[in-house]
């Protein structure tokens, strides 16, 4: 399900941007929610409770405007993708400061609004590669990977451990294994390491981030040859 966000003060013209992207994705076969907002304030609020995927944002908007929104908004919602929608062609150096997308100016002609929708759906799907998604208290919660050092497994249970701390959720360690790209590798039957933060390993363990973890008999050869590849490459 494509999350896509309209922050702009104008009804009419959130109406109209809305049917034109409901439209295009429809035709594309791409399911889709299309959440509004009528303010900065009130998207900051609704993005903070729910991520979104695809952000059309207008800049020149009453109150908080749409550059001192994306700012704040890359706060809680760094991978959002962003695509102003201006009547100011000056803005739009501003926007290199939070990554914005693409920029439509007003008045919008449909046919452009369709061609950058179409970019940003390859973008944010290029952006989902990166990410592992977990289901915990039924929500969805993405782990960027390469914040990822390692899972560990205990019974139904696994805990991801990352450079910011941890998250508990329920799967198999040997699921998780299939999902992930190739970087993570199994060193024992608990245990499943990010191989980008392994800096160090032994007959017996390997160091992962700051902590020494185990390594079992059965996964010391691949561990060694995948360490050996990592050095030759890097």
């Amino acid at each position: 399900m494509m999350e896509i966000c309209i922050c702009d003060d104008e009804k009419e013209l959130r109406k109209s941007l809305s049917k034109i992207i409901k439209t295009e994705l429809q035709l594309q076969g791409i399911p889709c929610r299309i959440r509004e907002f009528d303010s900065g304030n009130a998207l900051l609020e609704g993005l903070e409770e729910e991520d979104g995927d695809i952000l059309f944002l207008d800049i020149k908007m009453k109150g908080l405007n749409g550059i001192d929104t994306a700012t704040q908004l890359r706060k809680i919602s760094p991978h959002i993708v962003i695509i102003f929608i201006t009547a100011y062609p000056d803005f739009v150096f501003q926007g290199y400061e939070v990554r914005a997308f693409r920029y439509i100016l007003k008045p919008y002609r449909e046919d452009k609004i369709r061609e950058i929708l179409g970019l940003a759906v390859e973008e944010s799907r290029r952006m989902e590669e990166q990410f592992y998604y977990i289901k915990q208290k039924g929500q969805l919660l993405r782990l960027p990977l390469k914040e990822i050092l390692y899972f560990k497994s205990d019974r139904k249970k696994v805990t991801a451990v990352t450079v910011k701390g941890q998250e508990v959720f329920y799967a198999r360690l040997s699921d998780i294994e299939a999902e992930l790209p190739t970087g993570f590798i199994r060193i024992h039957n608990r245990y499943l390491v990010n191989l980008s933060h392994v800096s160090r390993i032994g007959n017996t363990f390997c160091l992962c981030g700051e902590e020494q973890l185990p390594v079992s008999r059965a996964c010391r050869q691949e561990l060694a040859a995948a360490f050996a590849r990592k050095l030759l490459h890097s």
